[in-house]
């Protein structure tokens, strides 16, 4: 561990001069911190900046994310998928309300025992909100240190884990020892490690000339960059098949909302069903999932999406209907398409809303 004093110093200089300027690394607002680490969770940089935005503007502060209806919440959160992290936010802002008055919380183990926090986000908001000597270990991290210290073990190894978290400790600790007024360098530390994965010491390709850590690097002196970290061997992928059902009555779609307990728990989803393969009785599908029998149907669209190593094949159909029939219990209405913006969609179905709209064309306004 001799080479720590070199490695922290190389990162904390070179942090300084290439941080992206992200929108949440100009605060130290904890909450604005725990919202960024949340939405960054299986999603990429480029793609939370404008949800994180929209999130701020809509919910400032832990109290009104608190108070907020679980609805917008959700319609907040469409298209980042993983629904669950949303509903946890809100659940953990109502704790934060009722158990610390509306603060967020400073210790590691009153955060990490909020809803939705690991040990990776609890690290991350101590450290980078209150620029405490908490360790932080996600992918890029994980695959920066293993690259440096030369491990070659399997990261998800519960052994060398441990190894790739005591690193970690170790180099935040140590960055502690630079602290001076109006410097942060447990925040720098660690964020400077995420940020040197996400840029630099990427899993291909990666740009060794321009690591400031590359001096110190075992992988670079054994020229096996490309062989670390050990490759995790993935389950094969299962494919799925389902079909939807956008059917028109007088110009609303029908639409259902999930209810608590299932996978996407409140939001909204045009009348599917999984099948066994592509759809080939259209009709018969169709009773099956809709309890009637719609007009005029016909192949509207295919949507592909994956949800961990599952593929999902959804076969759209559209139909129409004149009937009385108002839905599939309380959880189903008939909207508009303007009706139909106002709800939470899981990706896969906003798309289908789109395609609709896009058909549709312009809406003519009223008189």
């Amino acid at each position: 561990m001799a080479r720590l004093p070199f490695l922290v110093r190389s990162l904390l200089g070179w942090y300084r001069r290439n941080a992206r300027k992200l929108p949440w690394r100009l605060t130290t607002d904890p909450y604005a911190i725990w919202i960024s680490e949340v939405m960054l969770q299986q999603t990429q940089v480029r793609t939370v900046i404008p949800y994180w935005n929209r999130w701020m503007r809509r919910f400032p502060s832990i109290r009104s994310l608190a108070r907020a209806k679980v609805s917008e919440v959700l319609r907040c959160w469409a298209g980042l998928g993983y629904y669950t992290r949303a509903r946890n936010l809100q659940s953990a802002a109502r704790l934060i309300v009722s158990n610390h008055v509306g603060n967020f919380p400073r210790n590691f183990g009153d955060i990490i025992a909020l809803p939705g926090v690991g040990r990776y986000t609890a690290g991350a908001i101590c450290s980078i909100a209150f620029n405490q000597p908490a360790p932080v270990l996600d992918g890029n991290v994980t695959r920066v240190l293993a690259r440096i210290f030369g491990i070659t073990t399997d990261p998800k190894e519960t052994r060398t884990k441990g190894r790739l978290w005591d690193l970690a400790q170790h180099l935040v600790s140590h960055a502690a020892k630079y602290q001076k007024p109006k410097t942060r360098p447990c925040a720098d530390l660690n964020q400077a490690l995420m940020e040197l994965g996400a840029t630099v010491c990427t899993p291909r390709q990666p740009q060794c000339p321009k690591c400031p850590c590359r001096r110190y690097c075992r992988a670079r002196k054994e020229h096996r960059v490309a062989e670390i970290p050990a490759k995790t061997v993935r389950p094969k992928s299962l494919h799925r098949w389902a079909a939807a059902f956008a059917i028109n009555r007088d110009g609303r779609f029908l639409v259902r909302q999930r209810s608590s307990g299932e996978i996407n728990a409140y939001l909204w989803e045009f009348p599917n069903l999984e099948t066994n393969s592509p759809v080939s009785k259209v009709q018969s599908v169709a009773h099956r999932c809709l309890g009637f029998r719609p007009r005029s149907i016909q192949p509207f669209c295919v949507v592909a999406h994956t949800i961990m190593r599952h593929r999902i094949r959804l076969e759209v159909f559209t139909g129409t209907t004149n009937g009385p029939w108002t839905g599939q219990g309380r959880n189903a209405r008939w909207c508009t398409l303007k009706q139909l913006h106002q709800l939470a969609f899981p990706s896969a179905h906003r798309k289908i809303l789109q395609a609709l709209e896009a058909k549709a064309g312009p809406q003519k306004p009223p008189r």
